[in-house]
């Protein structure tokens, strides 16, 4: 498995967006929204890291709770494996829970991914090469 994005959480992605640019980033891709989740995403690079900025759009997004909590903040490493389904196994015996299913995300290109939690770490992301 590989680091693949910082995922970032804010509550206005455009301003963030702005925020970063000025920090030097670059645009890797302008915001894309994802149904499943409500939210609004986006993907910004420097100095080889990705960073995604993940904004909830509605009250039932499935960030809209820790928005609330933690305000803007990182709050999880994404890791991408070309072997999802083992990895997403040997996690959950590890000790990580799943947050539920696998699902397609379409800031990935559709790839599948899967938020699994850990009580020493937090949550991390896997995400299907």
């Amino acid at each position: 498995m590989n680091i693949h994005h910082i995922g970032y959480l804010v509550k206005k992605i455009e301003r963030a967006k702005q925020s970063f640019l000025k920090l030097g980033y670059a645009l890797e891709q302008d915001v894309v929204y994802d149904d499943y989740r409500k939210v609004d995403i986006c993907f910004l690079t420097k100095d080889g890291y990705r960073v995604e900025l993940v904004s909830p759009k509605s009250e039932d997004s499935v960030v809209a709770h820790l928005i609330k909590q933690y305000r803007n903040a990182p709050y999880h490493l994404c890791y991408e494996t070309e072997h999802f389904d083992e990895e997403k196994i040997e996690l959950e015996a590890n000790g990580f829970t799943c947050m539920g299913e696998p699902c397609p995300a379409p800031a990935l290109g559709g790839r599948r991914v899967v938020f699994l939690m850990s009580p020493a770490i937090g949550i991390i992301e896997l995400y299907e090469a």
